[in-house]
């Protein structure tokens, strides 16, 4: 398949990112190795926390998303990276057993002012559990490139 170019994407079209189930093994491994907050690394300590047991790190949720993203759209795209993030939630906590449904929502495109050769797309994403409760939102604008034809 083709890669998408800039101009294959338009304000309000959204992604379905596929899914991912977490479990224990994979939240402590992460977490000794990146976030070894004791709720995320200790079972009976995470227990008596606030979050009444074991819980993903946030980056750990959204290193998942990425991959999500990745593998539903960016995988395909002309893509040359992003220059950040413009906003990053962690609404709820992400458990063992968790599965994990990720979307992307493109809000603008827009052509870059300065290199006609690329352009940005500015997108939302949630990662959602199997409940239906919103655990992790941003913003982020990614980077395209544009259709050699189009320039």
């Amino acid at each position: 398949m083709p890669p998408l170019y800039l101009e294959d994407f338009s304000a309000g079209q959204s992604f379905d990112l596929g899914s991912r189930k977490i479990d224990r093994n994979e939240i402590l491994e992460f977490a000794h190795e990146y976030d070894p907050q004791p709720f995320h690394t200790d079972e009976a300590a995470a227990k008596e926390s606030i979050y009444g047991g074991l819980i993903a790190s946030g980056w750990q949720t959204g290193s998942i998303y990425m991959r999500l993203l990745y593998d539903g759209v960016i995988g395909r795209t002309a893509g040359m990276g992003a220059p950040g993030l413009d906003e990053l939630r962690w609404l709820a906590p992400v458990r063992p057993g968790d599965v994990l449904t990720g979307r992307l929502y493109i809000d603008e495109v827009r052509p870059s002012k300065s290199k006609p050769d690329r352009g940005f797309i500015m997108t939302r994403g949630e990662l959602a559990n199997q409940a239906g409760e919103t655990v992790l939102s941003l913003k982020a604008p990614i980077m395209i490139r544009r259709r050699p034809d189009a320039i």
